[in-house]
């Protein structure tokens, strides 16, 4: 009677430590993975700035939509730093690569370098697993006395699990760092920066 109380006692806390124990977190990055640069280098350099991102999806945790009312926050998915921060990294990782030059963000400057500030307000960022990445944003480029302001909207397909969907918001990403390095090369070469 003793060792069943014994090996009811030891089940007891075993069965106590495994109710307490939580589920993994896993964290998610926007940043995709190096890749080589382009051949052909920019002659100049980029600034992305800040990013604003809608409050609803400002935070830790990933948010799906689900219907048109709905929204999950999900505890066990995370971001590998603020959303805003990751949406940053990735444009900057983008465009750098695209252009072949790289971002001076917080880093001193000479007088004279030729310098294209980027920046973008997210105005949407909807994440539906098994639905589509949806990224709208309004965005801007200045060099000097000239600028451009322009809007985009990208959706791509999400996919049924966590790793799908952000691969869909890099690439939606990486649709806005194509439109954005088009407007760049134009008005770094003097001409009018147009919006696509």
């Amino acid at each position: 009677m003793m060792t069943f109380t014994r090996f009811a006692a030891s089940a007891l806390i075993v069965a106590t430590l495994a109710a307490c124990s939580s589920a993994p977190v896993h964290f998610h990055t926007l940043v995709p993975p190096a890749t080589a640069a382009v051949a052909s280098s920019a002659p100049f350099a980029i600034d992305v700035l800040a990013v604003g991102v809608p409050p609803q999806v400002d935070q830790p945790s990933m948010v799906l939509r689900s219907g048109s009312s709905s929204v999950s926050v999900l505890d066990g998915e995370r971001w590998a730093s603020p959303l805003g921060d990751e949406i940053r990294s990735a444009l900057a990782a983008d465009l750098s690569s695209r252009l072949g030059t790289h971002d001076i963000h917080g880093l001193p400057r000479a007088k004279d370098a030729k310098v294209v500030a980027v920046q973008v307000d997210v105005r949407r960022f909807d994440s539906e697993l098994g639905g589509n990445a949806t990224l709208e944003a309004s965005w801007s480029v200045r060099s000097g006395e000239q600028s451009a302001n322009c809007a985009s909207r990208v959706v791509e397909p999400a996919g049924g699990s966590y790793d799908t969907l952000v691969d869909a918001h890099q690439r939606a990403i990486s649709q806005l760092a194509d439109q954005i390095a088009t407007a760049s090369r134009s008005l770094a070469a003097g001409q009018p920066g147009t919006c696509r």
